[in-house]
C-alpha cells in the first residue's frame, strides 16, 4: 500500500478534501531517494492560508534548488481531518510523498501570528514528535522555527529546537548545510544544535538560561554553555535582484486567501511608525529593481495562468520606482488582461496619475490607514500624515471613479482619550462629506467609507514595546463609544475582538513561563485560535489560572525602561537607544521625518555595510 492509499478513505470524511490531496497544477514532487537532508515545511493554519504565504513559497522554492534538499510541504488539518487522523491512528503527513512529518530530518514552521502557536504544538503532536525540545532523541526530526513572531520566541521556546531570526534564503541553506554534515558524520543531536548556535542568526533556547526576580520580572538571561553567543543577530539579504524568486509555484485547488501572483518589490520601510513591528524588524530598507519584478511577474503569470498580480510591500507607494514599474507591466498585462493591485497605498504618496493607469485595468475599491483620527495621536504614533492629506487623497480617488474607501485604525494607542476616539467618526464623516461635496455618481448607491478598527497590541521592537494594553473592559468602552459616534450609515463599523487582542498581546511580550500555558491549552485540545469558531477567551483564563500566570502582567503592564526584556538577547540592527529617544518622542507628541528625509540614526544601516536609503544624517542610534 502506498503511503497516501491509507489516507484515502479518510477524505470521505471531511469537508474540503483538496486541502490534503497535494497534486497541484505546477507543483513539482522533489526527488526524495537522492537527496541527502529531507525537509518538511510545516503552515500553522489551514491550506487556504499557507497557501497564500509567498515567504514559504519562497523558501520552500529554495531548498529544492540547493541540490541536496528534499522539501515538501504540510498544513494544519481544519478538525474534521484531525479528528479522522486520531481515529484511524494515522500520523500528520507531507503533501508531496504522504510520508509521516516524523520521518524528516527537519522540520519546519513559519510563526505569523501567536495565535497560531497551538497549532505549532497540534502539528507535532499529530506527527508523532516529541513536544518538548528536551524530550526528543537523536531519531527525532530538528524542528526549527522563523517568521516575525520568532523575534519573540519565548513563549514557544520549549518547543522549538531552533530558531531562525532574520531573513532565511541565505541562512537556512548555512544551517541545513551544517545539519546535512553533522548527519553523514554522525554527530549527535546535542553536538548539532550547539554547532547551529555558531551560525550567524541562529537561536537555541536550550543553549540559555533564564532566572526571574521575586515580582516575575527578568532578572538574567545568559548561555549555559561556553561557546554559545550572548546576543543573536538578525539575518538580512542585501541585494534582493539576486534572491531567488519563485516563479513557478503550485496553484491551488481550493481558493485561497491571496489567489494571485504576489510579487514582492521590497524589503523593510522608510516610516517609523512607533507601533509597527513589521516597521522595524525588517528595516533596513531595500528595493528589488523594475526590470527584474517586470520579469518575475511574466514568468508567473505564465506559470500559473492567474489573471491578478499583487505589488506587495509594506507600503507600495514608497517604492522609488513605482510609476516605471507600472509601466513596464501595463505594457503587457493589459493584453492578457491581467488586474493590478496596490494593497497598501500610503495616503501622502498617493499618485493621481497612478491611479488613473491602474484604472485602466479594474476599478475597486482602495485601502487606506490613517491608523488615529486626530492629529495630535497621529503625531504621537509618528504617521506623519494630516488631515488635509487624507481628505485630499480621498478626493481625489472619488474623482476617478471609486466611491467605496476602507480606512484602517486603532483604537487602545498610548495616549490615547475619548475626543480620539470620537475622531475617528469626524474624519469618516468628513470624507463622506468631501464625497457629497461635488456631483458624482457612483452606480446609484452613493458612497461608502468603510472604518476598522484594531485593538493595539504592544509588540517587541517597537517604541511601544514598554506600553500596557488598554484593560479588556476599557477596549470594548471604546469600541462602544466610537460606535454611538457614527451618525451615518454611508460609515460601515467594523472593529476587532478586543478579547482575542489580548491573548494576543500575552503572548507577543511573553517569557518562557508561558510554555506551561501552552503544553495545558494542548492538553485541552485548544487550537486555531485564530478562528472565531475555535477561539475561547475564557478557556484560555482558565488555562492561565491553573498555570499560576497572570496575564495582566505581560499584556496589561507597562515595562519598566530598563528592564530586561524576554527578548533583548535578539540584535535586530534597530538599537535599543533609538527605540527609547522613540518612545520619549511619542508622550511628546513628536514626530521623526523618514528615512528618505533625514537619518534619524536608527542603526539598522550596520546590517548591510553602512548602506541605506537615508541621506547619512547624524546617527543617533
Amino acid at each position: 500500500m502506498s503511503n497516501y492509499e491509507k489516507y484515502a478513505p479518510l477524505l470521505e470524511c471531511v469537508e474540503k478534501p483538496g486541502r490534503y490531496v497535494g497534486g497541484e497544477y505546477s507543483s513539482d514532487v522533489p526527488d526524495c531517494k537522492n537527496a541527502d537532508l529531507r525537509v518538511c515545511f510545516c503552515f500553522p493554519d489551514i491550506y487556504e492560508i499557507g497557501m497564500s504565504n509567498l515567504g514559504m513559497k519562497i523558501l520552500q522554492g529554495n531548498f529544492n534548488n540547493s541540490g541536496y534538499i528534499c522539501c515538501e510541504r504540510s498544513y494544519m488539518p481544519w478538525p474534521d481531518m484531525r479528528d479522522q487522523l486520531i481515529k484511524h491512528n494515522l500520523p500528520l503527513y507531507a503533501l508531496e510523498s504522504g510520508d509521516a512529518i516524523n520521518v524528516f530530518d527537519i522540520v519546519a514552521f513559519t510563526l505569523q501570528y501567536e495565535l497560531s502557536y497551538t497549532n505549532v504544538i497540534a502539528m507535532l503532536g499529530l506527527g508523532g514528535i516529541p513536544l518538548l525540545s528536551k524530550d526528543r532523541g537523536e531519531a527525532d526530526p530538528i524542528i526549527i522555527a522563523g517568521g516575525p513572531c520568532a523575534y519573540n520566541p519565548e513563549p514557544i521556546a520549549d518547543f522549538i529546537d531552533i530558531f531562525s531570526i532574520g531573513e532565511g534564503e541565505e541562512a537556512l541553506l548555512e544551517l541545513t548545510a551544517l545539519i546535512r554534515d553533522c548527519k553523514k558524520q554522525g554527530v549527535s543531536r546535542e553536538e548539532t544544535l550547539f554547532r547551529a548556535s555558531q551560525l550567524k542568526g541562529f537561536y537555541v533556547p536550550s543553549l540559555y538560561t533564564v532566572e526571574y526576580n521575586g515580582d516575575g520580572t527578568i532578572s538574567s538571561f545568559a548561555p549555559n554553555r561556553e561557546g554559545v553567543p550572548a546576543t543573536v543577530t538578525k539575518r538580512i539579504i542585501e541585494d534582493l535582484d539576486k534572491a531567488y524568486f519563485p516563479c513557478k509555484c503550485a496553484v491551488p485547488f481550493l481558493e485561497t486567501v491571496h489567489d494571485r501572483v504576489m510579487l514582492e518589490v521590497f524589503r523593510g520601510c522608510i516610516r517609523g511608525c512607533r507601533f509597527c513591528q513589521a516597521g522595524m524588524i525588517y528595516r533596513p530598507y531595500r528595493e528589488k529593481s523594475p526590470e527584474v519584478l517586470n520579469e518575475n511577474a511574466r514568468a508567473s503569470i505564465d506559470h500559473s495562468g492567474y489573471s491578478e498580480i499583487s505589488l506587495t510591500s509594506l507600503s507600495i507607494s514608497d517604492y522609488t520606482h513605482l510609476r516605471e514599474l507600472i509601466n513596464s507591466l501595463l505594457e503587457w498585462t493589459d493584453d492578457k488582461k491581467v488586474n493590478l493591485s496596490l494593497p497598501s497605498m500610503r495616503i501622502d504618496n498617493f499618485y493621481e496619475e497612478l491611479l488613473e493607469k491602474i484604472s485602466s485595468v479594474r476599478k475597486s475599491g482602495l485601502t487606506f490607514a490613517p491608523e488615529a483620527g486626530t492629529q495630535r495621536l497621529r503625531d504621537v504614533i509618528n504617521k506623519n500624515i494630516t488631515e488635509e492629506e487624507i481628505i485630499s487623497a480621498c478626493e481625489k480617488a472619488f474623482d476617478g471613479g471609486r466611491s467605496s474607501l476602507k480606512l484602517y485604525f486603532m483604537n487602545g494607542l498610548p495616549t490615547e482619550t475619548d475626543e480620539d476616539i470620537k475622531g475617528i467618526a469626524s474624519l469618516g464623516q468628513n470624507i463622506v462629506d468631501t464625497y457629497y461635496s461635488k456631483k458624482r455618481f457612483g452606480g446609484g448607491r452613493g458612497v461608502n467609507v468603510t472604518v476598522s478598527v484594531s485593538c493595539f497590541v504592544p509588540k517587541p521592537f517597537t517604541p511601544f514595546q514598554w506600553e500596557p494594553q488598554d484593560s479588556l473592559e476599557e477596549l470594548e468602552r471604546k469600541q462602544a463609544l466610537l460606535r454611538s459616534a457614527i451618525t451615518t450609515k454611508k460609515i460601515s463599523y467594523k472593529y476587532h475582538d478586543a478579547r482575542v487582542s489580548r491573548i494576543e498581546a500575552v503572548f507577543a511580550r511573553g517569557d518562557r513561563k508561558l510554555g506551561a500555558a501552552l503544553l495545558e491549552a494542548y492538553n485541552r485540545n485548544m487550537m486555531l485560535d485564530g478562528w472565531d469558531e475555535y477561539f475561547s477567551y475564557d478557556k484560555w483564563i482558565d488555562v492561565f489560572e491553573s498555570c499560576g500566570i497572570d496575564p495582566a502582567f505581560y499584556a496589561n503592564r507597562r515595562f519598566g525602561i530598563d528592564e530586561i526584556l524576554p527578548w533583548d538577547f535578539i540584535d535586530i540592527g534597530v538599537t535599543k537607544k533609538f527605540m527609547k529617544l522613540e518612545y520619549t518622542r511619542s508622550l511628546n507628541a513628536e514626530t521623526t521625518p523618514d528615512c528618505r528625509t533625514k537619518c534619524s540614526g536608527c542603526g539598522a544601516k550596520s546590517l548591510c555595510n553602512g548602506k541605506c536609503v537615508c541621506d547619512g544624517g547624524n546617527e543617533n542610534g
